[in-house]
């Protein structure tokens, strides 16, 4: 029978090489050699009957039948680890752990708070906050590595197996320096953009495609300095520095603006406005310690970020 030939190193190889999008990737992360990652896979093909993997240019990419499949994969897996926390559980008489992806804007002012209430439930659970892309957090979470994600809706096709509870919703903000000298130009912010450097959300961000759009709709086809970056400490330091503009969403910089240490040049973002809230996968069972951070994290966003 076809389960008695997919063993647990075809899954884990499997989910790794579908996360990397390399075989060469996912060997030094297992600690195989190359050879021994695509020959499981062909293994894993054998027994499927079908593809899960097909070439992309000198990379691969996942197939239909392999998207398929990793959902159920990735299910597996994570049961599988959960079994293993419930006989940690049982052993260290220690509550579940709960692993969590934020959003940087997300880390920056729900988090904190969030995670203070949680504490002083004493649940005794460990907590794992990971931040960084929603791309990437949104993949970590489907293959089972999360158990919630924090952060902007995905687009559809990316929601498949997933659940989505909106908190609130975030625009983009121009920010810059304090005496940048758009803040006091007469000239049109839109028109002095190319005399600047700007920096950009990557292309694999949630918010880049509603940047571009909000862009051109001002009239800004192309932008002549552009650097793309997801480091909100090379971000800070560079505007603080320098007379560049970044593009980014307010939450990470709303602490600075307030503080009077950046500023915000005087653009209505409004249409570049999107929702912000909890992501899960709608097959995952949630534990009370998950719940009850669920829950902080419901009342800290409505206490920072009321909705509007």
């Amino acid at each position: 029978m076809i389960n008695s030939r997919v063993k647990f190193r075809h899954l884990h190889t499997f989910v790794e090489v579908a996360r990397q999008k390399s075989v060469v990737r996912a060997a030094e992360i297992l600690h195989v050699s190359q050879p021994a990652v695509t020959k499981t896979i062909r293994e894993l093909e054998d027994a499927l009957g079908v593809s899960v993997f097909e070439r992309e240019g000198r990379g691969i990419r996942i197939t239909r039948y392999g998207e398929v499949f990793l959902r159920h994969a990735g299910a597996a897996l994570t049961a599988l680890r959960q079994g293993i926390d419930s006989v940690s559980q049982e052993l260290f008489d220690s509550a579940p752990p709960v692993r969590i992806g934020a959003l940087p804007t997300v880390s920056t002012r729900i988090m904190p708070r969030a995670m203070g209430l949680f504490l002083a439930e004493k649940t005794g659970s460990r907590v794992k906050i990971v931040t960084g892309d929603n791309a990437v957090l949104m993949e970590q979470l489907r293959v089972g590595d999360l158990d919630l994600v924090v952060g902007r809706l995905a687009s559809p096709e990316k929601m498949a197996g997933l659940s989505f509870e909106h908190l609130y919703s975030e625009q983009v903000v121009f920010a810059v320096r304090c005496g940048h000298p758009l803040l006091e130009s007469k000239q049109s912010v839109f028109e002095g953009l190319s005399d600047y450097p700007v920096l950009m959300p990557s292309r694999g961000s949630i918010i880049r495609p509603s940047v571009e759009q909000f862009l051109i709709a001002n009239g800004v086809a192309t932008l002549p300095t552009q650097v793309e970056t997801v480091s909100d400490a090379f971000g800070r330091a560079f505007v603080k520095s320098s007379d560049a503009i970044w593009i980014i969403s307010a939450g990470v910089v709303a602490a600075e603006i307030a503080d009077g240490n950046l500023a915000a040049l005087p653009i209505d973002t409004t249409e570049t406005r999107g929702p912000v809230g909890l992501t899960m996968r709608v097959d995952a069972e949630t534990s009370t310690p998950l719940a009850i951070l669920m829950q902080t994290i419901r009342q800290s966003a409505a206490e920072i970020m009321p909705a509007r």
